[in-house]
């Protein structure tokens, strides 16, 4: 089998996850990436592409080997890839959904005609002053933004203004969007579908930090409240095929989707989802996109029991690294199973961006329950810190 990856920058879901998952499956893997040096070492076929142009990836294939799949986790190249694979008549995303999805002001719309929820927002255009009338708090971000990058609590028109002039001074040209504040606890829901059915995998509530920035700090295992409210969501935006992670709020008027990103759970989390389901999440991932039904052990949660939880080590200041643990894995035996990535090195510059470039580290822990998981995580820490001066 042949299947054809499209990708950006490597990330460890591609690396460490999906390129192994797809040799366990005995597919022979194409690379398409613009930037291919940075796949030296992939042990994958590579090949130049604009991934970025679903004509691009579609001349590339057309005219290389015949594919069994394509397949993507990079949010930026969803519909690309979804249109790829459609040429190809190949399992896969609709590209309408992969628009939508990314696309948050055009999320908002969607959800509002279909009546599965309404929040207050408003597309700005590079040129659009900021809107009048708006509720106050209210958020400020790109309309295609990741990683909480420029995304930022205002409080009255001053602030709304002052956001959205210094965003654009750093995004030029880029469509924002200003909405409400979604008030509550933020919680995750994990699925994957086969174009028939969606499986939900289970979820995490996640911690932030301080506002008015919106960085994750913590994501803790807990099974997903509004879970009714969050399908017809997916179902509103044509979401029902491969992996998808969606954000909410759980607002006293009832659940809210913050975003919908049509990928693996990313920062590490991917790698928790798999151990808390005890599954192959990366194969039955690919599974999907080369034809096959995804079947968890154990049902639909697979194997979930205890708790888990990813802490990400955020950086508090400005600085040079002069302390970094290493990679750690789990001991035999552990009651505990902790692990940790670096994502500095000792020598790194940190310039903090209030977003989730300014993680050092992530912390992966899985155990009987959350009071022992919580014990070790900050044990862990203590006896392994980061250190910033």
């Amino acid at each position: 089998m042949r299947l054809y990856l499209t990708a950006l920058k490597p990330t460890d879901s591609v690396t460490d996850g999906f390129l192994p998952a797809a040799r366990a499956l005995g597919c022979e893997v194409t690379i398409l990436t613009d930037r291919p040096e940075q796949y030296r070492d992939s042990g994958a076929e590579v090949l130049h592409c604009d991934v970025r142009d679903a004509r691009a990836v579609i001349d590339t294939v057309a005219h290389h080997r015949a594919p069994d799949a394509i397949f993507s986790n990079s949010d930026h190249i969803q519909a690309e890839t979804a249109l790829a694979a459609a040429y190809f008549g190949l399992p896969g995303k609709d590209w309408r959904a992969c628009v939508d999805t990314k696309n948050k002001a055009l999320t908002r719309r969607r959800l509002a005609a279909a009546g599965v929820e309404t929040v207050r927002s408003a597309r700005l255009a590079p040129a659009d002053p900021p809107p009048a009338g708006m509720p106050f708090p209210a958020v400020v971000k790109p309309r295609e933004g990741v990683a909480s990058e420029d995304v930022v609590l205002v409080h009255d028109a001053g602030e709304l203004a002052a956001a959205v002039a210094a965003i654009r001074d750093r995004r030029p040209g880029e469509t924002l969007v200003v909405e409400e504040y979604l008030d509550g606890p933020l919680h995750t829901m994990e699925t994957l579908g086969d174009g028939e059915r969606i499986r939900v995998l289970g979820g995490f509530r996640t911690t932030l930090g301080p506002l008015p920035h919106f960085v994750e700090e913590r994501l803790d295992w807990e099974p997903p409240p509004g879970r009714e409210h969050v399908l017809r969501a997916l179902e509103a935006l044509r979401v029902g095929f491969g992996a998808c992670h969606t954000e909410y709020v759980m607002t006293p008027a009832g659940p809210r989707i913050v975003e919908v990103n049509y990928r693996v759970i990313g920062d590490h989390c991917d790698f928790l989802l798999a151990s808390m389901l005890d599954a192959p999440l990366f194969e039955l991932v690919l599974g999907v996109h080369l034809g096959a039904e995804p079947k968890l052990p154990g049902g639909a949660t697979g194997g979930a029991t205890g708790h888990a939880t990813a802490l990400s080590l955020v950086a508090d200041r400005a600085g040079t690294v002069v302390r970094a643990p290493g990679t750690i894995v789990p001991a035999p035996g552990d009651p505990v199973r902790i692990w940790h990535r670096p994502l500095r090195a000792v020598g790194d510059r940190i310039d903090l961006s209030n977003t989730n470039r300014d993680y050092m580290g992530v912390v992966r822990a899985i155990g009987p329950d959350r009071a022992r998981v919580d014990a070790a995580v900050a044990a862990f820490t203590a006896e392994n810190p980061w250190v910033v001066a």
